[in-house]
């Protein structure tokens, strides 16, 4: 055989061998993106099951929001140790026992017979969800490390991060149409089953901090300072500001927090190494998804209750008309991170993002009791979605791009924080503003009177979209100031080692 034949062979040979490899990366893809998704709509697709579930189990109305918070106490309050186990112990393996765990979370809450089951069960989803989300967003991070790919990959996982709970909505209301509110839950075990399947196929299981320990006196510290925090806006929106609950975890959370802060500074081992959050870039994602999650919570619930209550609509009604807002959100995520950024620069297109959604949220605010779908919520929709998915998916991108392989876990997992607490202190804020400016809206009036009512409550939901269009104001200021200039280099420069 000629030497022109066998190097004509090997170039064909690894030309395979690398189209294999691309192959592979997209079907990892595909199997983190659906374990996200069950992480991501589980936060609302029990929502619009709690009333049903209220009536099934019999448990009172100052019970119900419980259904909720533990959940969330227990995904915020543990992320950052589950990515930092997906660091130590290796992604595939955190992974896998993250959906195995929330398979069967979902499945003893499915055949819950009580409250205290039920909320039992909603919390083991929310341990399963802090190991299993850092792992699936750090699989990314790791795996796909040349720059175009990388941005396609982003534009996808953004994407069902960010439409993720108005497929909850969607996904809820047609189960509980269809079935029964058993089955919200039910349904993430088939989902998960397909996740570990790919996932105990596609993944090897890659330890970058094998020769680290765990932090435990931060671990401690963080997930104290996360559950007080989240703990305290909960209590806020049940409760009152005033509330010795309230202030009095928000007081503490901040407390260990700092406390945290210096800790970090100091141990041989850090849960979250300094230099990730020094990063100007990497910074100014953290904040832009924090203000995300704030700001999307007027929309996800407030339009929820109008839709519902106002427009009467069905859960299942109310779930479609959601969809156009992810179809652009998606849209959007795809040039946003494939072209824009690319080309632009996040100092440009992350704050215009913001300044679209904030038109977006503004112009929400013209809603009345005799508005119609299609020409008062439906536009706006579009706008909110197309500017959303000019931040989230770039932001989740630089929020974890240039990050060493060890750190990879925890980066993920400070990214998911971010987004809950975001969502945490969003939806107590929005809660406690729109209840007062029902309130006031009231006072002098006829509170009897239906129509009365009915205006009361559109002005607590333009109230509430007023503070979300200032949160999205907020954000492009902060990301006008906070990004650097030009494109990012480190996506250029990446390293071409793929961990799978």
């Amino acid at each position: 055989m000629s030497q022109k034949t066998l190097t004509e062979d090997t170039r064909s040979g690894a030309g395979e061998a690398q189209s294999a490899s691309s192959n592979k990366r997209w079907w990892i893809l595909a199997i983190v993106a659906v374990a996200q998704l069950m992480v991501v709509l589980d936060a609302t697709i029990v929502n619009i099951a709690l009333p049903s579930a209220q009536k099934d189990l019999g448990f009172s109305d100052g019970n119900r929001q419980w259904i909720v918070t533990a959940y969330a106490l227990a995904f915020a309050s543990l992320l950052l140790l589950g990515g930092r186990i997906a660091d130590l112990f290796g992604r595939k393996t955190a992974f896998l026992a993250g959906v195995a765990g929330f398979a069967a979370a979902s499945a003893l809450g499915g055949a819950a017979t009580s409250f205290e089951m039920l909320v039992t069960a909603r919390a083991l989803q929310g341990v399963a969800g802090a190991l299993l989300a850092p792992a699936a967003l750090s699989l990314l991070n790791t795996t796909f490390t040349d720059a175009r790919e990388r941005a396609r990959a982003f534009s996808v996982y953004g994407a069902i991060a960010g439409a993720g709970g108005a497929v909850g909505l969607l996904l809820g209301g047609v189960l509980t149409d269809a079935f029964d509110w058993r089955w919200t839950l039910y349904v993430n075990v088939a989902i998960a089953f397909v996740a570990f399947a790919g996932g105990w196929v596609l993944l090897s299981n890659h330890r970058d901090a094998a020769g680290s320990k765990l932090d435990v006196p931060g671990t401690v510290l963080v997930a104290g300072g996360l559950f007080s925090l989240v703990y305290g806006f909960s209590n806020a929106e049940t409760h009152d500001w005033s509330s010795p609950q309230t202030w009095g975890f928000l007081i503490a959370g901040g407390v260990l927090l700092a406390a945290f802060a210096w800790w970090q500074n100091r141990a041989a081992h850090p849960l979250l190494p300094l230099r990730i959050l020094l990063d100007r870039n990497r910074g100014a994602s953290f904040l832009a998804v924090l203000i995300t999650g704030a700001g999307m919570f007027g929309v996800f619930l407030f339009l929820t209750y109008y839709l519902q209550l106002n427009l009467g609509f069905s859960p299942t009604k109310t779930g479609v008309a959601f969809l156009p807002m992810i179809g652009a959100l998606m849209v959007m995520a795809q040039i946003g991170t494939t072209m824009l950024v690319p080309r632009l620069g996040p100092k440009v297109v992350i704050p215009l993002g913001f300044a679209i959604a904030m038109v977006g949220m503004a112009w929400l605010t013209g809603i009345g009791t005799t508005s119609s779908y299609a020409t008062h919520v439906l536009p706006q929709l579009i706008v909110i979605g197309a500017g959303l998915g000019m931040v989230m998916p770039p932001a989740m991108q630089l929020a974890t791009g240039g990050v060493a392989a060890e750190d990879a876990g925890v980066a993920s997992a400070t990214v998911n924080a971010m987004q809950q607490v975001g969502g945490s202190i969003g939806t107590a804020l929005l809660n406690t503003l729109a209840a007062s400016a029902a309130t006031d809206y009231l006072a002098g009036k006829d509170a009897s009177s239906k129509l009365v009512q009915a205006q009361a409550t559109i002005e607590s939901y333009t109230t509430a979209f007023w503070w979300s269009a200032g949160f999205f104001a907020a954000g492009t200021l902060i990301a006008l100031v906070l990004y650097r200039r030009g494109v990012p280099q480190q996506e250029a420069d990446a390293a071409p080692v793929v961990h799978m």
